[in-house]
């Protein structure tokens, strides 16, 4: 039997012959890679057509079924396709002729996506064809455990809003306190220099920033670890990691201990940064998961800011080892609150689970998942997750303009962070305590960045969606996250001069807290946006994208402390202010111009990037 307008291949069922063609799956406007219709779809061998709920499904918006969950039961092949899971893209060799042996992983919290939206049209045919061809034998897996349909409850896609929020919350919540730690010691640096017998600068800011270096490296190992065994038990153990050692710390007898127990702390801290990303990934759809990455990345950069408050008034009034106590018990609420808030929200893990449930139900052993590979294992995980990174980083020119400049702004906060304890109590004369409020600066600038970016980016995003630039079938672009960053690249080198000739004329002290405010609110709405370009535009790869730029940042937010003694007492605060004004000018004002001028012709010569 032939349906009406629709070839049917040799060898196909009846049932078979009714899933739609390319050209008509088109028409319907779905999701690039889905073959299917968006509805309740019957197992071939039953014969049974498709319900009306499939077609009221099917007329849903396009924006929502790319990052919806595709209808599933055993037998249910949409899910294999759809953008929930990475894992199924990276395993199917037929889709890369650059990487055949390709490992999945997930770094800085970002999953490998593919965006379908971004492919050219030919690439869109051949990878449809492919898929369809791959479907139809797909189609005889009884034995496939997916989710229940495109609003199944366990779907972390279509948990309710309280309880996405809750884990958003509580992943934030982990994602602020380690860098609390990290700049908490900052007002304390001279008095643990005094009594641990510390005379070089150099060896003083190491106490600081050796936190740093962990970061870079954390998230190489603990990335992977998250592909293997899921995200919250990963976050829950490295956490403990930074809680004990944390509190060792504040236990420590001279300077060889703190700087150990510092590196061994941040490895812990460096989970919430790793990973809490991929969690939000797991909860929203793209149109929503700019304004959450946006609340959450506040995270790591007002903790640096409200730090140094909380330290300078605990070590003026006690001792300085209370500074890393106090964030150890503070810890300690958030471990117990995560215990019962934080539940897991990664895809493969959940729909392993599912499957183990059913094999106990049903006693059908050959139940199986997308994600289930026999050759994925740990080592091998971690040998790509640690190789790509840095693949990218010196093959792709976008990865390396916005790597350079993340890297500079997140060195420069570090920078600023080091050295507001010497202005303010050398410069000003103020006490630690009074010195340490000055960093609220940076916080409500901070604060000010996300309150400016976050509603704004995914309003503009879509916007320019539906707009000319758009094209007639209103795709996204990573380009349309560039319109945020030129505010935030003129920002940053305005409050750099601000504060540095007005530390220099020592002027009244609200002066460079206004332009350490400016700095702060622009490197707040470049980073985010930067963040979020990198992911749109390497979806495939964004895990490795996004690990390559926070391996640079990481080690320019451990570097740029060591040398800022030097900078300050060899060109003073206003010609150093000027120079790293200058610096800001040259690597961020160009940046935005270039990505949205040759964006997409640079996607396009890169076998990595989307489009």
């Amino acid at each position: 039997m032939e349906t009406e307008g629709q070839d049917v291949v040799p060898g196909m069922t009846p049932e078979m012959a009714r899933i739609p063609t390319v050209h008509e799956d088109r028409r319907e406007g779905s999701q690039l890679g889905s073959v299917l219709p968006q509805g309740s779809v019957s197992s071939p061998s039953t014969g049974s057509s498709e319900t009306p709920k499939a077609e009221k499904a099917k007329s849903t918006s396009s924006e929502t079924e790319k990052d919806s969950q595709s209808p599933g039961t055993a037998v249910d092949l949409e899910a294999a396709a759809s953008d929930q899971s990475s894992l199924s893209d990276i395993s199917d060799s037929e889709d890369s002729d650059h990487d055949t042996e390709e490992v999945l992983e997930n770094r800085d919290g970002i999953a490998d996506i593919r965006d379908r939206d971004q492919e050219r049209p030919a690439e869109l045919e051949k990878r449809r064809s492919r898929r369809l061809s791959r479907r139809y034998s797909r189609a005889k897996d009884v034995n496939l455990v997916t989710w229940d349909g495109p609003n199944d409850p366990e779907n972390p896609k279509n948990w309710p809003f309280k309880r996405k929020w809750a884990a958003t919350i509580i992943v934030s919540t982990f994602t602020f306190i380690s860098p609390v730690s990290s700049s908490m010691v900052a007002p304390a640096l001279t008095t643990i220099g005094s009594e641990f017998g510390i005379t070089e600068s150099v060896e003083l800011s190491l106490v600081l920033s050796i936190f740093l270096l962990a970061y870079a490296i954390g998230p190489l190992i603990l990335g992977p670890l998250s592909e293997i065994y899921g995200r919250t038990i990963v976050l829950q153990l490295a956490n403990l990691l930074y809680l004990f050692f944390n509190m060792a710390c504040g236990l420590a007898r001279n300077k060889v201990q703190m700087i150990v127990f510092r590196f061994l702390s941040g490895l812990g801290g460096s989970a919430p940064l790793a990973l809490g990303g991929g969690v939000l990934s797991d909860l929203f759809v793209a149109e929503q998961r700019g304004r959450a990455i946006s609340i959450y990345s506040l995270a790591p950069l007002l903790g640096p800011a409200v730090g140094p408050i909380a330290g300078g008034f605990i070590t003026a009034n006690t001792t300085w080892r209370w500074a890393f106590w106090a964030t150890t018990i503070a810890d300690g609420f958030i471990q117990i609150a995560g215990l019962f808030f934080l539940q897991e929200t990664y895809h493969p893990v959940l729909l392993l689970r599912k499957k183990n449930r059913l094999v106990k139900e049903t006693g059908n052993t050959k139940l199986h998942t997308e994600y289930e590979r026999p050759d994925r294992t740990l080592g091998k995980t971690i040998r790509v997750a640690c190789s790509r990174p840095f693949i990218l980083l010196c093959t792709q020119p976008i990865i390396q303009v916005l790597a350079v400049y993340m890297a500079f702004l997140y060195g420069m906060m570090y920078l600023m962070l080091s050295s507001f304890p010497s202005l303010w109590t050398g410069v000003y004369g103020m006490p630690i305590g009074t010195g340490g409020l000055n960093y609220i600066s940076l916080g409500l600038g901070f604060f000010l960045g996300t309150q400016i970016c976050a509603p704004l980016q995914d309003v503009v995003y879509r916007k320019l969606k539906h707009s000319k630039y758009g094209g007639p079938d209103h795709l996204g672009r990573p380009e349309f996250r560039v319109p945020l960053m030129f505010p935030g690249a003129v920002l940053v080198p305005v409050g750099l001069f601000i504060f540095g000739w007005a530390a220099e004329r020592r002027t009244h002290w609200i002066v460079p807290n206004v332009g350490a405010c400016i700095f702060a609110a622009g490197q707040q709405m470049g980073f985010q946006c930067m963040q979020t370009f990198i992911v749109d535009a390497y979806t495939r790869y964004a895990a490795s994208a996004v690990g390559a730029v926070t391996v640079l940042r990481s080690l320019a937010g451990f570097g740029f402390p060591l040398f800022a003694p030097f900078l300050w007492d060899g060109l003073g605060y206003g010609y150093g202010g000027t120079m790293l004004g200058c610096l800001a000018v040259v690597l961020g004002i160009p940046g935005p111009f270039l990505l949205w001028k040759y964006g997409v012709k640079l996607r396009g010569m890169s076998k990595f990037a989307a489009g």
